[in-house]
């Protein structure tokens, strides 16, 4: 007899449950014929139940002898075509096809289907003898439908100290994969390694060579489960996933086969397949999204933040499979297509295959190429013939506005692959309008024209956006987020964070080890004369001579090289690649010169890419990338990179974003980065390889702490600091109109030509529109110069904040459309500051002192929690005014802020400031419970006030602080930190 807590009694636990509530029944092991791996009584009960017609012409062609027959059939099937195929997709004999399992239909207009789904039976078999060499050899539980295994599951008790890790041991060491029932693709699709807190599972038993992947929920933003008061923490697996419609579900839907070309030297040598199914946040995401879908119906917009590592290819194709199909309670179909719109090409052929893999069904997706004319025209066309699913790109989503003038009223589903910000600006905008299918009426006056083109910017009935990202903007937060019940900030409608992501093995923390450098100068004014500079202008100048100079770059090659040749170059067995992140095309052709000089002189066995766009010019010669790389074109260097010959990599703007190279170990930073650029930057590591154990950041330009609130928000879930205050666009109109710049008139004017449908495709109607802008911008250019730069900074507010206002505030307002839509081309024509002319040093100036010393290594370490980022919530603000300032004062000024320190009695004065701020009751409980971000717009207004009450102890200092931005940049940066950190540490 077991006791309560052994594994025995967790094996009763989970069987007694499957067959009193899961749908299933007890199968005893006797009725398992090992050598054809199935249940044959069940099988053959389950077909003359649910085909008895099918079974007499059986019966008819094998003279009697059809149960042998047919079980011969099947068993050599299921070596042929697979067990999921012959489930999915029936076996065909004697030309009639039978059906091994019945599926929930779509729909519930035909009542027999559904009989036949609510025959299938489920079983559930406790001490699996399934071996034919060895017949006392056992797994605990097998699951089987109408006869035919299709999970085995190993478990095990932590009271009788074994866990997950000893259940896939028990799978790797001593479970022959070779047995008919546990063959790849023949035999059970998945196995399963559980105990009472986690759940892993394979698809292939290979040995020491078997994969596990994690199917855990997560908990508390991280991996694992979270705890249950009356059950164990795996429980959900057998009450939810393993339930009869759940599970029949899966098997229908979900799991599906992946066959990959195996090439080498360009040429196809083979395939390798793979079962894949599901990972919990997977199954859960899809299934929430499709109820939530057939529940609300089009109009509904969902963020999906899933971390790099999700699977986020997969989970869209499963997603598009079910909205393809979905109807609601009433037999409606729910969305009449699904668009997708991606910048990945392979995301075309893996929909394709997978939806294949699912129904056999082919032309259900349409991707827009291009190959025989227009993009943009092939998808208006394949959207008004009403294809299922159209792949197409961001980029040319929007041109379809100008070839389809309106559609029927149709319901549409758009994936967002990567929900980038241009998903929630205008082309979201443009998406919307023709999807919408805008009907112009012969009595539509321009109000009523105006008004409809308000409310496209608003939601949309027949439009359901399901945006997927891994870090998303406060914006695409607020544009597509959720807000929870009783809350009142939008949230991801699903999450799989970056920390599960880590913990769970699928991305690697790219922060663990990070090493920053610090740069001390020092440099001269080397003429006579002593020129007025604008004092802005001149300070970016100078740091650009500075960080193109050659011996810094010279400095920091040499550091890079060695650094590579000593950690990275034998990492991933010898495979480890680099990339090196610089701030402008110049300073990329600066540092592969200065890297191939610096190789070909050592004599080192290495060779480095070079990746910009178009042409650069640097000391009278041009350059280009495919120039650089010894003719290797640009479409190619990716490929090229990825082979033996190449380790280092160099870029400019260029595959900072979506390149997905997994041999690349380390990164060498010199370019300021920060929040999602930074995030998105430094995730280029963090895609796992085999051998691959770690990653390596070397950073000349960033703070930790910059690092540490770049990663922050993304870590777990992210949300919004303040959502959007609808009344800020009243204000900035407000203040614009009081410049009188324009007129209430003129803006009439403008809307009434733009929007009457007799103006569309006149010659005269570029004529008319210009008339009406032309006495603003003649106003424009009389105003001070003074009234320009706040006009024109006021007006670019507006113009951004409506853009991105008007896609989560419904304003339907005619008064703030026509504003908008007279604003964008008015802003065209003003001229550019004619004082924003280009400030360079090169002869000026002499690097007179230069030190590189590393400041600090380790892990940056994340805290739990989440982040919040922010939304646009501008009200405008002039632009400041550059000063003019002689150039040897910012050469000075240069100086103190990167050559010295502080002196002693600045020092001794910024310490007594610290202190009164800490004094300060109200700031140290304001560090104590905001986040930094929100910290510091109370310390910095507190900082100012109180340089002012200390003015007469450091004057020089005080007059630094108020007249130099830089400086006071650095002083306020300094101070903060310091009082948050330990106001911080003091309330722990």
């Amino acid at each position: 007899m077991s006791k309560i807590h052994d594994e025995e009694s967790f094996e009763d636990f989970i069987a007694s449950h499957l067959v009193q509530h899961g749908g299933y029944e007890q199968l005893p092991s006797e009725e398992f014929d090992r050598e054809q791996g199935i249940f044959p009584d069940v099988v053959v009960s389950f077909v003359k139940e649910t085909q008895p017609e099918k079974w007499e012409k059986l019966e008819t062609a094998y003279k009697g002898n059809a149960r042998k027959r047919f079980l011969q059939d099947l068993t050599s099937a299921m070596e042929g075509r697979g067990t999921l195929e012959l489930l999915r997709h029936g076996l065909r004999t004697t030309g009639t096809r039978i059906d091994l399992a019945a599926f929930k239909p779509n729909t519930g207009l035909n009542p027999e289907v559904q009989e036949r789904y609510e025959a299938n039976r489920l079983g559930v078999n406790q001490q699996f003898y399934y071996s034919t060499t060895d017949p006392k050899k056992s797994i605990d539980l097998a699951l089987s439908v109408n006869g035919i295994p299709v999970a085995t599951a190993e478990l095990k008790n932590k009271f009788t100290d074994q866990s997950v890790i000893d259940a896939k041991a028990q799978y790797e060491s001593d479970r022959d994969p070779g047995e008919p029932v546990l063959k790849f693709k023949r035999g059970a699709l998945v196995h399963f390694a559980i105990d009472q807190d986690e759940v892993e599972y394979t698809t292939e038993l290979n040995g020491d060579d078997t994969y596990f992947l994690p199917f855990n929920k997560g908990h508390d933003g991280g991996s694992g489960n979270p705890p249950r008061e009356d059950s164990h923490r795996t429980a959900y697996l057998w009450e939810e996933v393993w339930e009869k419609d759940s599970w029949m579900d899966i098997l229908q839907r979900f799991i599906h086969i992946d066959t990959e070309e195996i090439r080498k030297g360009g040429v196809k040598v083979g395939e390798e397949e793979t079962i894949i199914f599901p990972r919990y946040h997977q199954l859960e995401c899809v299934r929430q999204l499709v109820d939530a879908s057939k529940e609300n119906g089009a109009g509904e917009d969902y963020l999906i933040q899933h971390s790099t590592g999700s699977g986020k290819s997969k989970s869209i194709a499963w997603l598009v499979h079910r909205l393809v199909s979905l109807h609601n309670d009433a037999d409606e179909a729910v969305y009449d297509g699904v668009v997708v719109v991606t910048d990945r090409t392979i995301l075309d052929e893996q929909l394709r295959n997978t939806i294949y893999e699912l129904d056999h069904k082919t032309g259900v997706v349409h991707a827009i190429k291009g190959e025989q004319g227009s993009k943009s025209q092939e998808l208006a066309e394949a959207i008004e013939a009403g294809k299922p699913v159209i792949i197409t790109t961001l980029q040319t989503f929007p041109h379809v506005i100008e070839h389809a003038k309106r559609l029927p009223e149709r319901d549409y589903a758009v994936v967002v692959d990567e929900a980038h910000s241009s998903q929630s600006g205008e082309m979201a905008h443009e998406m919307k309008q023709i999807l919408s299918g805008i009907d112009i009426d012969e009595d539509d006056d321009t109000e009523d024209l105006i008004l409809k083109s308000a409310e496209t910017r608003g939601n949309q009935e027949n439009l359901s956006f399901f945006a997927f990202t891994a870090t998303p903007k406060g914006k695409t937060l607020e544009a597509f987020g959720t807000i929870p019940e009783g809350g009142d900030k939008p949230e991801p409608f699903h999450l799989y964070s970056m920390r599960q992501a880590i913990e769970e093995g699928f991305i690697l923390d790219v922060l663990q080890n990070y090493t920053t450098y610090e740069t001390f100068y020092n440099i001269a004014k080397v003429i006579e004369e002593d020129p007025q500079v604008p004092q802005k202008k001149a300070v970016k100048a100078v740091s650009k001579f500075l960080k193109l100079h050659p011996h810094n770059i010279a400095q920091k090659v040499e550091i890079v090289v060695e650094h590579f040749r000593e950690h990275t170059q034998h990492k991933i067995g010898g495979k480890a690649k680099a990339m090196i992140v610089t701030s402008s095309r110049v300073h990329a052709v600066r540092y592969k010169k200065s890297i191939d000089k610096y190789i070909e002189k050592n004599g080192y066995n290495l060779s480095a890419l070079v990746a910009f766009s178009g042409t650069v010019e640097d000391d009278g010669f041009e350059y280009t990338e495919p120039g650089m790389n010894d003719g290797i074109k640009e479409s190619e260097l990716p490929s090229k990179f990825d082979t033996p010959e190449y380790q280092v990599l160099v870029v400019a703007d260029k595959y900072q974003t979506g390149f997905d190279q997994p041999l690349l170990h380390t990164m060498y930073v010199d370019k300021k980065l920060s929040g999602i650029q930074a995030v998105q930057t430094l995730s280029r590591l963090n895609r796992t390889h085999p051998g691959k154990e770690d990653t390596f950041v070397l950073d000349f330009e960033n703070d930790r702490e910059d690092i540490f609130d770049a990663f922050q928000p993304y870590y777990e879930k992210t949300t919004i600091d303040e959502t959007t205050d609808p009344q800020h666009i009243y204000q900035l109109e407000s203040e614009l109109n009081a410049f009188q710049i324009y007129t209430k008139h003129e803006v009439d004017q403008f809307a009434e030509a733009f929007f009457s449908p007799k103006n569309k495709g006149t010659e005269q109607a570029h004529a008319k529109l210009s008339s009406h802008i032309q006495p603003a911008r003649d106003r424009y250019m009389v105003a001070d110069e003074e009234t320009q730069d706040e006009f024109r900074s006021k007006l670019r507010s507006f113009l951004r904040l409506y853009k991105f206002q008007s896609q989560v505030v419904n304003y339907a307002d005619t008064t703030l459309e026509k504003l908008y839509t007279f604003g964008r081309f008015l802003y065209k024509e003003l001229p550019r500051d004619s004082r924003e002319s280009r400030v360079e040093f090169n002869d000026e100036l002499a690097l007179q002192y230069y030190r590189l010393e590393k400041s600090d290594e380790g892990s940056i370490e994340l805290g739990s929690g989440g982040g919040s980022v922010s939304v646009p919530n501008e009200t405008g603000t002039g632009s400041q005014e550059d000063d003019e300032v002689e150039l040897s004062t910012i050469v000075e000024k240069i100086n103190e802020e990167l050559g010295t320190d502080f002196t002693q009695a600045d020092q001794l004065f910024l310490d007594q400031l610290k202190e009164d701020a800490l004094d300060d009751d109200h700031l140290r409980r304001s560090a104590q419970v905001n986040s930094r971000e929100n910290f510091a717009l109370e310390f910095d207004d507190a900082l100012t006030e109180m340089f002012i009450d200390r003015m007469d102890q450091n004057q020089e200092l005080f007059a630094k602080f108020m007249d130099n931005d830089e400086v006071q940049e650095v002083i306020t940066n300094h101070l903060r930190r310091q009082v948050y950190e330990e106001s911080q540490a003091a309330n722990s």
